[in-house]
């Protein structure tokens, strides 16, 4: 089965803005933290939060950090994710979770052409078919073996974690996962500057402008021109370059 992208923020430090203004104040204050975010309203947190991220102190916006819950990805996306190693990841496991009726990504460019579905959707069926047959004899085979010293309950449990531990060796990158991802403000940042890339893999590419939207709801001001990083100047990529910067920049202005 098929199943599309899904992205929601848990939860995210409270007043973000104010908090990172208030942090990169510190530096130059003999007053209080307590005292700072006390003073601080809307207006001046917006205003000094500007002039730190224009003037590149990056530092403070650590103090921030942001939890999605994320679902309806393939593991090729996750295992690109997880390279970005600031960050806790908690992800579904396939050795604990059994992959009944397993649910997958289709790569758009091969969900246009209908003899390249026809045949991928195919070869998904072929794989579920496959791990359940895989699962089954390994479970019968280790339940014979736990229901020796165990009751028939434990045996069982014991006997269905033994057997899809191995049985997911045949599953495909396309298998859908979830996973929940907490990074803060400053490796956030810098994970849209590459994945909002045009030159990023399509998929994480899509799951990065929907953190973006996310983000942008409850922070506005720090996320204010934030994504690929020829949106602040020009493209980093050199020959490499997808030669559409003004579309680009159109794009994550009105994102």
């Amino acid at each position: 089965m098929r199943t599309e992208l899904n992205v929601k923020l848990l939860s995210y430090t409270p007043e973000p803005e104010k908090l990172i203004s208030a942090a990169a104040k510190l530096c130059y204050s003999d007053v209080s933290g307590e005292k700072i975010m006390e003073d601080l309203n809307e207006e001046k947190a917006k205003k000094f939060l500007d002039f730190l991220m224009d003037l590149g102190h990056e530092s403070p916006i650590e103090h921030v950090s942001f939890s999605f819950s994320i679902e309806g990805v393939s593991r090729v996306l996750t295992h690109q994710l997880v390279r970005h190693r600031i960050a806790s990841y908690s992800q579904r496991s396939q050795r604990y979770v059994q992959e009944g009726q397993f649910h997958y990504i289709i790569p758009p460019e091969i969900e246009d052409i209908n003899e390249a579905k026809e045949i991928f959707v195919q070869q998904m069926e072929k794989d579920q078919e496959v791990y359940d047959k895989l699962s089954d004899i390994l479970y019968k085979k280790h339940f014979a073996d736990f229901n020796k010293n165990n009751s028939e309950k434990e045996a069982s449990r014991l006997a269905q974690k033994k057997a899809i531990e191995d049985a997911r060796y045949v599953l495909p990158n396309s298998c859908e996962t979830k996973i929940m991802v907490t990074m803060n403000a400053r490796s956030l940042i810098h994970f849209f500057n590459l994945r909002c890339c045009n030159r990023a893999q399509w998929e994480i590419r899509e799951m990065a402008d929907q953190m973006l939207i996310e983000v942008k709801k409850v922070a506005p001001n720090l996320f204010h021109n934030i994504g690929p990083r020829c949106l602040k100047g020009p493209c980093p990529e050199g020959k490499m370059t997808c030669g559409e910067i003004v579309k680009v920049r159109e794009k994550y202005k009105k994102l």
